[in-house]
C-alpha cells in the first residue's frame, strides 16, 4: 500500500511545534493527490490547515499507533523518524520513570536527576546470564552482553560511554564497572575488583568539578581497560586520560568550582594531618573563590574527604605518597594567592614578605629568591649575549598560572600512574573490557580550544559508530537472504580531513605555534586563506575573531582567542628549572626530562606545510593539539580492535530537575550523539522486522479458515501478506523473519483493529438480537396464558347447568358402587391366597429348623472329637519342639564345657614340660658338679707325687671321696630313669586323654546332626501338613463351584435325593468303626508312654549310680543327691531325661574342679623342689670351694718340703711347723669327710621326695584313667538312649503319619456325610459356613507354624532394640550403611529412616555396654561419613533426600530415647524402658542438627538449580490460557547475535511436574512432613520471587492479560498444593505478592476508589514495587487504556502513610527461611526391628 494512502480520517500525524519540536494532530479529511491542503485536528481541539505543495507534497510523519508507544527498542517503532523517538522517550520517562530505551545497538540512558531503586545486587544478580532484550534495557544488560560476547567469541570488548556534561556518564560508567566486578568475582586475596571501583573516587576528586550544568562534572575523558584472565575473572585494570581542563585550576566560571579534591583539603584543614599545610578556608584561595559561592548544595566534603583518604588506603598507596599528594595540592593553592604588583614602566614584582609565597617554597623545597625573580622576568638567549627582561603583571600573573595548571597537570598523571600500578595483579591478561568515558559533543555560547578538540574527538567517534551501524545492518541481511542495497548515510571523513588533514586547522595551529610572534588573529587569517573554499568551514558574518565548523550534529562558531596559547601550553624555562632542583624529589620528577617514546599508530601522520624553526624551550616540542591527535588515534585503533557497545546518556533540563522532559534539549542531544542517524539508517531499508511465530500470533485474526488451517506458519504468513499488501516491495520474506518498509506494519495494524471493531460490531449485533427477542418471547408466552384463562373462563360459564350437574352426580355413584365390588372380589381372592401360602411356608419353615436342629447336633458331635484331637496333637508338637530345642542348647552348653576341659588340659600339659625342663637343668647341674669332682681327684693325685709323706692319708681320703661320689651318680642315674618312666607313663596318660576327647567331640558333632535332622523332619511335616490343609481348601472351593452348578440344575438333583438317602444311612454304620480305631490308637498310645516313664526310671538310676562311682571318693552323699533328681515320678519325659544328664554333668564339673585344686598343690610342691635343688647347687659350691683350698694347702706344704730338701738342714722349728701342718691337714680331711655325709644325706632325702611325688602322680593318672573310662561307658551308655530317641521318634512320626491319614479320611466321611444330608439350599450355607471355618483354622495353623519357625518357639525372645557388633567391625559399619548405601531399592524405601534406626540401634549398645570410647567413636564416624557423602554428592538430589530425612530420625530418636521428660510424653512404656542409660548425647544432638541444616540448605540449593531456568519461562512466559495474549514487534536487541532459542520448552505442567518428582522423592525417603512443608515453603517462595522479580525488570510483561495467564499458572500451583495435601504448609502465602502483582495488573486503574483498592488490597508490596508495575503497565491493543501520571501520584500520595521497613524494588530470591526440626516420635519399635541381608550386616547381631 502506497505512504500516500494512510492519510484518511481519524489517522494522526506530527506537525513541527516551536515549544515541544513536534506536536500530534488527527486529519480530518482524507488527503486527495493533488490537495494544497490538509485538515487537522490539533489535541486542544483546535483546527489547523497545513499547506502542501500538490507538485512535491511534503507531508507530516505518521504517529505511531498507540500499542506501539513506549517500546523497549525505538527500532520496534513501525515509523521511524524524530517525533516518534522523542515522543516515545517521552512517554517512558516521564510518564513510566523508565530513564533506559534501546535504540538498535545503543542504549538511551536519560538522567533522572533522582536516586533510583535499580542498580542494587539483586538486579544485578538478575541481569546475569540474560540474553539483551529478555529483560528492560538497562546498563547491566550492555555490561551483560559485552562480558557475555567477550567470554563466547573470545574477543576484546569495548564501552563507549558518551553525552555531554551533566548527562550521567560517570554514573553509567562506574555502575558499568561494579556490575563486572560482582558477577566476575576473582576469589583471590587481592580483592582486584574492590580496587577497581575504589578508582573511581580518586579520579572524581582530582578530575571532577561543579558546573553550571552538573555537580560532579568531568573535566577529563577516561578510557579504563579491565583485564580478564582465561576464566574471565577480574586480574587487574588500566587507565589511559584525555585532555584534562587543566584551566579550571586557575579559573572557573560564575557558579563554578575548582576540581573537588581543593575544597575537600579545605574543610579538613582543621585535621592533625592537614596541620602542616596551613590551609585556610575555600573561601580565602583565589583558585577555588573565583566562581562564586564555594559550597555544592547536597554534597558533604569532609566525609568526601574521608572517602579519598579510605579509597587511597584501599589501593595501596601509601601515608608518604599522600602526604606527598597533599603538599602539592596545597602549595598550588598557595601559589594563587601569591600577590604580584605592578612595579610600573611594564615590570612586575612579588612582596619580599608574601607568607603564601614562604609557604609555597616550603611546601616544595623550592628557592624563594629565584621563584620571585623568574615569576616577574624572563631570559632571552641572543647570539652574543643573553638578556633578562622584565615581564608586566599581566604575563607575570599568566606565568604563575601556567606553573599551577603544569605542576597540577603532572600531578594527576602521577596520581593516575600510581593508581595503574596499584591495579595490576600478577596473571596474564587473557581479554579485557575497555569503558570510554568521555565527553559528547559540546556547543556553548562561547567556545573555544576545549570544546574544539571535544567535537574533534566526538566526530572520530560518530564516524567509527556509523561504520560499525553500517556493517552490523549489512550482516543482518546477509544473514536473512535480503538482497543488499547500499544505503546512503551520512560520513563526517570530509569534517575530520578539514581538522587533522595537512593544511587542516590542526596542522595550521601547530605551524602558527613555532613563530614566537604568532597570535591568533594570524592564525585566524590563515585558516580563512587556506580553508575559505571548504563547504565545511565558514566565516561568521559578525565576527572576526571567530570561524565556524559544520558538525555532524550542528554549526559551531569558535572564538579564536586563547588557541595558540592553549596549544602551546607555554611555561618559562627558568620556571622549569627552578622545579627541577627542587629539594623536594617528589615534585622534582615531575619536569626531569623523558625520552620521548614514538608513537606508532594508523592514523594520519600530520607534516607541517614548511620546516618549524626548533625551539629553545624542549617544552614545545609537541603541541596540546598534537598529543590530543596522537592518544586519539591510539584510542581508535583500541576500538576498531574491539566489539563496541554505545551508552548516549542525554540530560532531560538544565534546571537538573527530577523526571522533567524538556523536548527541545533533547532532541538536540539526540542529533548531536548519533540516535537519530541510528534511526535513519534503519528507516532508509526495512526498519520494521518481525520473526514469523511473532506475526502468526499477532495477526492471525487476519487469515482465512484455510490459511489458518495450514501447518507450516511461514507458508501461512507469505499467503496472508501477499494478499493484504499488493506490493511485494512493501516487505521482504527472510529466513527467520519478515521484513517491512516503513508504514506497513501500522497498516497491518489498522486492518487488524478493523477487523476487531467489525467483529465487536458482529457480536454487539447478535447479543442485542438474541436480547430483544428473548424478551419478546417473554411477552409473547404472558399474553398466551392471558389468553387460556380468558377463553377458560368463558367456556365454564358455557357449559354449567343442572341437567349436566344430574347426570354427572348419577355416574359418580354407579362409579363409586361398582369399584367398591369389584375391590372386593379381589380382596377374597387375594386373602385366601395368602392363608394358603403361609400355611405351606410355615410348614416348610418348621421341617427346616428340625433339619437344622438335627445337623447342628451332629455337627456339635464332629467337632468335639475333631477339636479334642487337634488339641492333643498341638501339644504333642509343641512339646516334641521344645525337647528338641532343649536337647540342642544342652548339647551346645556341654560342647563349651568340653572345650574349656581342654584348655584346662593344655595347662596342665604346659606344666608337666615345664617340670621336665626343670628336671632337666638338675641333672645337668649334677653332671657339672661331677666334672669339677674329676678335676679336683687330678690335683689331689698329683700332690700325691710331690709330696710322697702325705701320699698315703691323701689317698685314702680320695678314696672314700670317689666312692661316695660313684654312689651319688649310681643314685643320680636310678633318679633320672624313675623321672624319665614317669614322663613317659604321664604322657602316655595325656595322648588317652586326649584321644578320649576327640571321641567326645565326634560324638556331639553326630548328636547335634542328629538333632538338625529332627528338626528338619519336624518342618517337613509342618509343611505336608500346610500343603493338605491348601489342597483341602482348593477342594473344598471345587466342591463350591459344584454346588452352585448343582442350584442351577436343582429340578433334575430331586429324583436324586431318595438313593442319597439310602447311601447315607450305609455310611452312618461306619462311624462305630472309625471310633474304634481312635480307641485303639489311644490305647497304643498310652503302652507307648509307659515304655518310655520305665525306660527314663533305668536311665535316672544309671545316671545315679554313675554320679556316685564318680564322686565316691571326692565329695559327700548329700551332694550326690542334690545332683541327682528328686522327682522319681517325672522322669518318663525326655526333659527329665536331659536334667538327669545335666546332674551328671555337674557331677563331672566337680571333679574337675578337684583335679584343678589337686594341679594347684602339686604346682606348689614342685616350686618348693625347685627351691631345695637351688639350695642343693648352694651346698655343691661350698664343697668346691673347700677342695680348692686343700689343693692350695697341698701346694704350700709340697714347696715347704722342696726347701727344706734343698738347703740339706733340718731344724727343730720347722719340724714343729711340719707336725702343726700335718694337723691341719688332718682337721680340713676331717671338715670335708663331715661336709660328704652331709651332702649324701640331702641327696638321699631329695631322691626320696622326688620318689614320693611321681609314685603319688601315678596313682593320681591311674584315678584319671579309671575316670575316663567310666565317662567313655557313660557315652557310650548314652549314645545307646539317643539311638532309642531315635527310634521312637521315627516310630512318632509313623504315628503322626497315621494319624494325618485317619484325619483326612475322617475329614472325607465327614464332609461328604454332611454334603449329602442336606437340601440344595441348606447344603449351599452350609459350605460356607464351613470354608470360612476352615479359613480361620488355617490362619491359626499358619501362625502356629510362624511362631514355631522363630528361633524362640515356645518362649518367644525378647529382644532389646540394640545391635552388638565388634569394635573392628565399626568401619565396615559406616562403610556399608553410609558410604556405599544408594537411596533405591525396597528395602531403604520400605522402611522409611532404617539406616538411622540401625545406627541408633549400635548407638544404644554401646551406651548399655557403659564405652564412652566406643560411643565417641562411632558418633564422630557417623558425622564424618555423612560429611563426606554429601560433599562427594552434593548434586545427588535423591542422595541428598535420602540422608536429610535419616539425619533428621537419627536427631528424633536421640531425642526420644534422652530420658528427657519433654520426649517422652508421646512414647511407650517399652521405649521409655529403652532410653539411654549412661550419657548424655546433647552436644552429639546438636552436631547432628547443624549438619542436617547444612544437608538441608545444599538439598534446597539443588531445587533452586533446577527450577530456575523454568520458572519464568513456564510462570511467566507460557501462554496456560491459549488464544489470550499476542506478541508484539520486539526491535533489534531481539535481532541481536545473543539470542539463541533453547531447545527446550517450559510449561507451568513441567514445573508442576518437577514439583511432584521433588516431593515423591521426599515422600519415598519418609521425611517428614514439617520438614516437606518448610521445603515446599521455600520452594515457592523462589518461584514467587524470581517470577516478581522478572515482571519488575519488564515492561513487556506488565499488561492485563498477563496477569490472567499469571493468575491463571498460580491457580494450577494451588490445585497441587491442595492435591499434595500441603495447605497447612503456608506455602500459598509466599506467592501472595506475585498473586497481587497479577491482581494489579488486572484490577481498573483509572477513578480515586479504583486507587483506593489499590493501597488497601496490595499489602504484600511495598510502594516502589506498586509504582514500578503501574509506571510499566503496557496495553496490548487500543481497547486497553494507560495508566496516567495523575493516578500514579494518587497511589502515591495513598501509600506515603504506610510503615515500610522497606523500599527495595527487588525481592531476595536467596533468601532462606530459617528451618526447624521439630521433635517428630516415631512409633517404631526396635525391639521388632530386623536388619535386611541386602544390606551386607552380618556381623551385627541382636540383642
Amino acid at each position: 500500500m502506497a505512504l500516500l494512502e494512510l492519510y484518511t480520517k481519524y489517522n494522526r500525524v506530527w506537525i513541527p511545534d516551536a515549544e515541544h519540536v513536534w506536536k500530534s494532530a488527527e486529519i480530518m479529511s482524507d488527503y486527495q493527490s493533488g490537495d494544497n491542503v490538509l485538515k487537522l485536528l490539533l489535541e486542544d481541539g483546535t483546527e489547523h490547515n497545513l499547506p502542501v505543495d500538490p507538485s512535491k507534497p511534503q507531508l507530516p510523519p505518521f504517529r505511531n499507533p498507540d500499542i506501539l508507544v513506549g517500546e523497549n527498542d525505538l527500532t520496534a517503532l513501525s515509523y521511524l523518524h524524530e517525533p516518534a523517538v522523542l515522543h516515545n522517550l517521552k512517554v517512558r520517562f516521564a510518564e513510566s520513570k523508565i530513564i533506559y530505551t534501546y535504540c538498535g545497538i545503543i542504549l538511551v540512558a536519560v538522567n533522572p536527576y533522582k536516586q533510583l531503586h535499580i542498580y542494587g545486587d539483586a538486579i544485578i544478580h538478575a541481569y546475569s546470564g540474560k540474553n539483551m532484550g529478555d529483560m528492560d534495557p538497562h546498563i547491566f544488560a550492555v555490561a551483560e552482553e559485552a562480558y557475555k560476547q567477550m567470554a563466547r567469541n573470545h574477543k576484546n570488548q569495548s564501552i563507549i560511554v558518551s553525552g555531554e556534561s551533566g548527562a550521567g556518564k560517570t554514573v553509567s560508567a562506574r555502575y558499568a564497572m561494579r556490575y563486572f566486578a560482582v558477577v566476575s568475582k576473582s576469589g583471590s586475596k587481592t580483592h582486584i575488583e574492590d580496587k577497581v571501583l575504589a578508582s573511581n573516587p580518586i579520579t572524581e576528586a582530582i578530575g571532577n568539578a561543579k558546573t553550571t550544568r552538573n555537580d560532579n562534572s568531568s573535566r577529563f575523558g577516561k578510557y579504563t581497560e579491565i583485564s580478564f584472565d582465561k576464566r574471565y575473572r577480574i586480574i587487574g585494570a588500566n587507565m589511559r586520560t584525555y585532555l584534562l581542563e587543566k584551566s579550571r585550576v586557575v579559573f572557573q566560571t560564575d557558579n563554578e568550582r575548582n576540581y573537588h579534591i581543593f575544597y575537600q583539603m579545605c574543610s579538613c584543614a582543621h585535621l592533625p594531618q592537614f596541620k602542616s599545610l596551613r590551609l585556610l578556608s575555600a573561601d580565602k584561595f583565589q583558585y577555588t573563590c573565583k566562581g562564586g559561592d564555594t559550597n555544592s548544595e547536597g554534597v558533604d566534603d569532609s566525609k568526601d574527604m574521608e572517602e579519598t583518604l579510605k579509597t587511597f588506603s584501599l589501593l595501596g598507596l601509601k601515608e608518604d605518597f599522600q602526604s606527598d599528594v597533599f603538599n602539592v595540592l596545597a602549595a598550588i593553592l598557595h601559589l594563587g594567592n601569591v600577590q604580584i604588583r605592578n612595579s610600573g614602566d611594564g615590570k612586575s614584582s612579588v612582596p619580599p614578605g608574601d607568607p603564601h609565597l614562604a609557604f609555597f617554597c616550603e611546601l616544595l623545597s623550592v628557592s624563594a629568591e629565584g621563584l620571585t625573580r623568574w615569576l616577574c622576568n624572563r631570559r632571552i638567549v641572543l647570539v652574543a649575549e643573553t638578556v633578562v627582561k622584565p615581564e608586566p603583571i599581566e604575563r607575570a600573573v599568566n606565568a604563575r598560572d601556567a606553573l599551577a595548571k603544569q605542576i597540577y597537570a603532572h600531578l594527576f598523571d602521577c596520581i593516575i600512574k600510581r593508581i595503574n600500578n596499584a591495579l595490576q595483579a600478577p596473571g596474564q591478561q587473557h581479554a579485557f573490557i575497555g569503558v570510554l568515558d568521555i565527553y559528547g559533543f559540546e556547543t556553548f555560547d562561547i567556545n573555544s580550544f576545549e570544546q574544539f578538540c571535544i567535537n574533534y574527538a566526538n566526530e572520530k567517534l560518530q564516524q567509527q559508530f556509523n561504520l560499525h551501524v553500517f556493517k552490523l545492518e549489512q550482516e543482518e541481511y546477509m544473514r536473512e537472504d535480503i538482497p543488499w542495497t547500499l544505503i546512503d548515510f551520512y560520513d563526517n571523513q570530509p569534517v575530520i580531513d578539514l581538522i587533522e588533514a595537512k593544511m587542516g586547522i590542526l596542522d595550521l595551529l601547530d605551524e602558527e605555534c613555532l613563530f614566537p610572534q604568532g597570535t591568533d588573529q594570524s592564525w585566524l587569517q590563515k585558516l580563512f586563506n587556506y580553508l575559505d573554499a571548504n563547504p565545511l568551514f565558514e566565516k561568521p558574518r559578525l565576527s572576526n575573531e571567530a570561524f565556524v565548523i559544520q558538525h555532524f550534529a550542528d554549526k559551531v562558531e569558535y572564538q579564536c582567542t586563547g588557541f595558540l596559547e592553549k596549544n602551546r601550553d607555554t611555561l618559562y624555562e627558568e620556571l622549569v628549572d627552578i622545579m627541577r632542583v627542587s629539594k623536594f624529589p617528589f615534585l622534582a620528577n615531575f619536569f626531569r626530562e623523558k625520552k620521548q617514546s614514538s608513537v606508532t599508530s594508523k592514523g594520519v601522520k600530520v607534516r607541517p606545510a614548511r620546516p618549524g624553526v626548533k625551539p629553545a624551550n624542549k617544552q614545545l616540542r609537541t603541541s596540546v593539539g598534537d598529543k590530543f591527535c596522537s592518544s586519539l588515534c591510539l584510542l581508535m585503533v583500541t576500538l576498531n580492535a574491539t566489539t563496541p557497545h554505545y551508552v548516549r546518556c542525554i540530560k532531560p533540563n538544565d534546571e537538573k530537575l527530577p523526571f522533567e522532559y524538556d523536548s527541545r534539549r533533547v532532541v538536540q542531544q539526540l542529533r548531536a550523539c548519533g540516535v537519530l542517524e541510528t534511526i535513519r539508517i534503519s528507516a532508509q531499508s526495512y526498519p520494521s522486522r518481525w520473526t514469523y511465530n511473532e506475526f502468526y500470533s499477532r495477526y492471525s485474526i487476519l487469515m482465512s479458515h484455510q490459511e489458518a488451517d495450514l501447518h507450516d506458519k511461514k507458508q501461512t504468513c507469505r499467503h496472508v501478506l501477499q494478499r493484504l499488501i499488493q506490493d511485494p516491495n512493501q516487505y521482504k520474506f527472510g529466513r527467520t523473519k519478515i521484513f517491512f518498509r516503513a508504514g506497513q506494519v501500522a497498516y497491518l495494524e489498522k486492518l487488524r483493529l478493523d477487523r476487531l471493531r467489525g467483529a465487536c460490531v458482529t457480536i454487539q449485533k447478535h447479543v442485542r438480537g438474541w436480547s430483544q427477542r428473548r424478551k419478546y418471547l417473554r411477552m409473547r408466552d404472558a399474553a398466551i396464558i392471558l389468553q387460556q384463562y380468558i377463553r377458560g373462563t368463558k367456556t365454564i360459564h358455557k357449559t354449567v347447568s343442572a341437567a349436566n350437574l344430574k347426570r354427572g352426580w348419577g355416574a359418580l355413584v354407579i362409579q363409586r358402587y361398582w369399584r367398591g365390588y369389584r375391590m372386593a372380589q379381589i380382596y377374597q381372592v387375594v386373602r385366601l391366597a395368602t392363608i394358603t401360602i403361609q400355611a405351606y411356608t410355615r410348614g416348610w419353615m418348621a421341617r427346616k429348623r428340625y433339619r437344622k436342629m438335627v445337623k447342628e447336633q451332629k455337627a456339635l458331635i464332629l467337632q468335639k472329637y475333631t477339636r479334642a484331637w487337634l488339641a492333643r496333637r498341638r501339644f504333642q508338637t509343641m512339646r516334641r519342639l521344645v525337647l528338641n530345642v532343649q536337647l540342642s542348647y544342652r548339647v551346645q552348653q556341654l560342647r563349651k564345657k568340653v572345650e574349656e576341659q581342654n584348655k584346662e588340659n593344655r595347662g596342665l600339659i604346659e606344666k608337666l614340660s615345664s617340670l621336665a625342663n626343670f628336671h632337666a637343668q638338675t641333672m645337668d647341674k649334677l653332671q657339672g658338679l661331677e666334672v669339677q669332682l674329676v678335676k679336683s681327684t687330678n690335683q689331689k693325685a698329683s700332690v700325691e707325687a710331690r709330696e710322697k709323706k702325705t701320699k698315703e692319708d691323701a689317698s685314702l681320703t680320695t678314696t672314700k671321696l670317689q666312692k661316695e661320689i660313684d654312689a651319688l651318680n649310681l643314685e643320680k642315674q636310678n633318679l633320672k630313669n624313675r623321672f624319665e618312666a614317669n614322663t613317659k607313663e604321664a604322657q602316655e596318660t595325656f595322648d588317652q586323654i586326649k584321644w578320649n576327647i576327640l571321641e567326645e567331640k565326634e560324638y556331639e558333632t553326630r548328636f547335634r546332626k542328629i538333632a538338625e535332622n529332627n528338626s528338619e523332619i519336624q518342618r517337613q511335616d509342618h509343611d505336608n501338613e500346610v500343603e493338605t490343609l491348601k489342597e483341602v481348601i482348593k477342594r473344598l472351593k471345587e466342591e463350591r463351584i459344584s454346588l452352585q452348578r448343582k442350584l442351577e440344575e436343582a429340578g433334575q438333583v430331586n429324583s436324586d435325593l431318595q438313593e442319597q438317602v439310602i447311601q447315607l444311612s450305609k455310611h452312618i454304620k461306619v462311624i462305630p468303626d472309625l471310633r474304634r480305631d481312635l480307641n485303639n490308637m489311644q490305647n497304643q498310645r498310652n503302652n507307648m508312654d509307659r515304655k518310655m516313664k520305665q525306660q527314663s526310671e533305668q536311665t535316672r538310676a544309671k545316671i545315679h549310680d554313675i554320679t556316685r562311682q564318680l564322686l565316691g571318693g571326692v565329695v559327700e552323699e548329700e551332694d550326690i543327691l542334690r545332683l541327682t533328681p528328686d522327682d522319681s515320678e517325672k522322669i518318663h519325659e525326655i526333659e527329665d531325661l536331659l536334667v538327669a544328664f545335666d546332674g551328671l554333668h555337674k557331677a563331672t564339673r566337680i571333679l574337675e574342679i578337684r583335679q584343678k585344686e589337686q594341679k594347684e598343690s602339686y604346682a606348689i610342691q614342685v616350686e618348693g623342689l625347685k627351691l631345695k635343688g637351688e639350695h642343693l647347687q648352694n651346698e655343691n659350691s661350698k664343697l668346691q670351694n673347700l677342695f680348692r683350698e686343700k689343693s692350695n694347702v697341698n701346694e704350700s706344704i709340697g714347696q715347704e718340703v722342696s726347701r727344706l730338701s734343698s738347703e740339706n738342714s733340718v731344724i727343730p722349728e720347722l719340724k714343729l711347723q711340719a707336725s702343726e701342718l700335718q694337723r691341719q691337714k688332718k682337721e680340713l680331711e676331717a671338715h670335708v669327710e663331715m661336709q660328704s655325709r652331709e651332702l649324701a644325706e640331702k641327696t638321699e632325702e631329695i631322691t626320696n621326695i622326688l620318689q614320693k611325688k611321681i609314685q603319688e602322680e601315678s596313682s593320681k593318672r591311674r584315678h584319671f584313667e579309671a575316670k575316663a573310662d567310666e565317662l567313655e561307658e557313660l557315652k557310650r551308655e548314652l549314645q545307646g538312649r539317643v539311638k532309642e530317641l531315635e527310634d521312637e521318634n521315627a516310630h512318632l512320626k509313623r504315628q503322626q503319619q497315621m494319624e494325618s491319614e485317619a484325619k483326612n479320611k475322617l475329614r472325607q466321611e465327614t464332609s461328604q456325610l454332611t454334603a449329602e444330608n442336606m437340601e440344595l439350599e441348606e447344603q449351599l450355607d452350609q459350605k460356607d459356613r464351613t470354608i470360612k471355618k476352615l479359613l480361620n483354622h488355617i490362619k491359626s495353623l499358619e501362625t502356629s507354624q510362624k511362631a514355631k519357625q522363630t528361633p524362640a518357639p515356645g518362649t518367644p525372645r525378647d529382644y532389646l532394640g540394640m545391635l552388638e557388633y565388634r569394635r573392628e567391625d565399626e568401619s565396615r559399619l559406616i562403610q556399608n550403611i553410609i558410604l556405599d548405601l544408594k537411596p533405591i531399592g525396597v528395602v531403604v524405601n520400605v522402611i522409611p529412616g532404617l539406616p538411622a534406626y540401625i545406627l541408633f540401634m549400635c548407638v544404644r549398645h554401646a551406651d548399655y555396654l557403659n564405652d564412652e570410647v566406643r560411643l565417641k567413636s562411632l558418633m564422630t564416624e557417623i558425622i564424618g561419613a555423612v560429611k563426606n557423602v554429601i560433599l562427594s554428592n552434593k548434586d545427588d538430589f535423591e542422595l541428598l533426600s535420602f540422608w536429610l530425612s535419616n539425619m533428621y530420625q537419627l536427631l528424633n530418636c536421640l531425642k526420644q530415647y534422652s530420658g528427657e521428660e519433654e520426649f517422652l510424653k508421646q512414647s511407650t512404656p517399652r521405649q521409655k524402658k529403652n532410653c539411654l542409660q549412661n550419657f548424655d548425647l546433647s552436644e552429639h544432638r546438636q552436631i547432628i542438627s547443624d549438619l542436617a541444616i547444612q544437608i538441608y540448605h545444599q538439598f534446597i540449593s539443588i531445587i533452586e538449580e533446577t527450577l530456575a531456568p523454568a520458572i519464568v519461562p513456564g510462570l511467566l512466559e507460557h501462554e496456560s490460557l491459549q488464544g489470550i495474549s499476542s506478541m508484539k514487534p520486539s526491535g533489534f536487541r531481539k535481532r541481536s547475535n545473543s539470542i539463541y532459542e533453547d531447545s527446550e520448552t517450559h510449561t507451568i505442567s513441567s514445573i508442576v511436574q518437577q514439583l511432584s518428582v521433588f516431593h515423591s522423592t521426599m515422600s519415598q525417603h519418609g521425611m517428614e512432613q514439617a520438614l516437606i512443608n518448610q521445603a515446599v515453603k521455600q520452594i515457592f517462595f523462589l518461584i514467587g520471587a524470581t517470577t516478581l522479580n522478572n515482571i519488575m525488570l519488564r515492561k513487556d510483561m506488565c499488561s492485563c492479560r498477563k496477569g490472567m495467564q499469571i493468575r491463571c499458572n498460580i491457580s494450577y500451583l494451588e490445585e497441587w498444593l491442595k492435591e499434595k495435601e500441603l495447605q497447612s504448609s503456608n506455602s500459598i502465602d509466599t506467592l501472595m505478592p506475585l498473586s497481587q502483582a497479577a491482581w494489579l495488573l488486572q484490577v481498573n486503574k483509572s477513578t480515586d476508589d479504583d486507587a483506593k483498592e489499590i493501597t488497601e488490597k496490595c499489602t504484600e508490596l511495598n510502594q516502589v514495587q506498586i509504582v514500578k508495575i503501574l509506571n510499566s503497565y503496557t496495553p496490548i491493543d487500543d481497547f486497553e487504556k494507560r495508566v496516567t501520571s495523575s493516578f500514579v501520584r494518587k497511589v502515591q500520595l495513598l501509600l506515603q502513610d504506610r510503615d515500610e521497613s522497606s523500599l527495595q524494588l527487588m525481592l531476595d530470591s536467596n533468601y532462606r527461611f530459617q528451618v526447624t526440626f521439630p521433635f517428630c516420635p516415631s512409633s517404631q519399635a526396635l525391639e521388632l526391628l530386623q536388619v535386611p541381608s541386602s544390606l551386607h550386616l552380618s556381623f551385627l547381631t541382636r540383642i
